[in-house]
């Protein structure tokens, strides 16, 4: 059946930015977030996304009127192994296709292309889908949505086992309807923005994710004298996808969140809402369920990096959260790359590497 929704961008419901500092030490966080640290407080957890969400059932649905040359190309079992790029499933970097064929090709029909679609706005919160259209126009040279992308689906949509692909410049995102074992949102994914070009300006303008940063930066204001020379760290990681599990007994650099007073811990649960809100409730549930079995954001450190900032402002453009099995590094210099990895179990291992 043709699903009812069209490749046209969405109304945007709600705000990225605008962050002020009574607003920032004040404002509760979501019901979702309150008692992170510690790994206390979470409640029970919503179930992470299952072979009947949205988007996996968009997934099956494109399997399903794919032909058999289409999935002779796109489709894969579920441990194919690249010769270049190892286990394919789980590869992860900052401009990649993971096969040739572009959405908007004529690979794919025009209902193959709505489906496609449904399922790009099916790992996102509604609220996002807008920006995330700006990011890929943006990154894009002003093409339509689909135009830089391309997928492959691992398994069989409806089976035990199965997760589907999508990537780009500035995108790597899955649905797997919780097939992958001991990871959230399917695995590591990356997000990245560009908007004015390949050097950003100071504040990032047009930027859909620098209001994390400025969260990020806003506690750091409210860190002590002392902390704020523990947390910023003169470099940046030699290799920016070097975003794998450390596990308890790992070397975190940075101020040890453990550390932080009533007031900081608040500003930081602020930050890890933005951070999870581009995603649908689901993942979001799925992170904070990893976040709280590793500990919470007390076994977490924060870390603002001296390299790489912009107008040399003491605005940190570039700074990381570290734990266990939990990194969201954020890279605002040049612009901004963003790479996620969160699991409950820190031996899962990463296969990312930055082309």
């Amino acid at each position: 059946m043709r699903p009812v929704t069209t490749p046209t961008e969405p109304r945007l419901g709600g705000t990225a930015g605008g962050v002020d500092r009574r607003g920032f030490l004040t404002t509760l966080t979501t019901v979702a977030t309150a008692g992170v640290f510690g790994g206390a407080g979470l409640g029970t957890v919503a179930a992470a996304p299952g072979p009947k969400s949205t988007a996996e059932t968009a997934v099956k649905a494109l399997y399903d009127v794919l032909t058999e040359a289409q999935k002779k190309t796109i489709c894969f079992d579920w441990d194919y192994k690249h010769p270049e790029r190892g286990l394919l499933r789980t590869h992860v970097s900052n401009f990649w296709h993971i096969t040739k064929p572009l959405l908007t090709s004529n690979f794919y029909t025009k209902d193959q292309q709505e489906i496609l679609f449904n399922i790009f706005k099916g790992v996102f919160n509604p609220d996002w889908h807008k920006r995330f259209l700006k990011q890929l126009k943006d990154d894009h040279d002003g093409k339509p949505w689909g135009a830089g992308l391309s997928c492959a689906i691992f398994g069989k949509p409806g089976t035990d086992q199965f997760e589907f692909v999508m990537t780009g410049r500035h995108m790597t995102i899955r649905a797997d309807g919780n097939s992958a074992a001991h990871v959230a949102l399917g695995g590591p994914i990356f997000h990245g923005h560009a908007p004015a070009g390949y050097t950003e300006k100071v504040h990032h303008p047009d930027n859909i994710f620098w209001h994390q940063a400025e969260l990020a930066n806003k506690v750091h204001t409210i860190l002590s004298g002392k902390q704020q020379t523990e947390a910023l760290v003169e470099k940046r990681p030699k290799s920016e996808h070097s975003v794998a599990f450390q596990g308890t007994e790992g070397k975190r650099t940075g101020l040890p969140c453990s550390e932080l007073s009533k007031d900081q811990k608040e500003g930081l649960q602020k930050v890890l809402t933005s951070l999870i809100e581009p995603y649908r409730k689901e993942d979001q549930d799925e992170v904070l369920a990893c976040l709280k079995k590793q500990g919470g954001l007390d076994k977490c450190a924060l870390t603002f990096y001296k390299e790489g900032d912009t107008g040399n402002d003491g605005e940190w453009d570039n700074w990381r959260l570290e734990g266990p099995s939990f990194v969201w590094y954020f890279r605002g210099s040049p612009h901004v790359h963003i790479w996620i990895n969160v699991g409950d179990d820190s031996s899962v291992p990463l296969n990312a590497q930055d082309f």
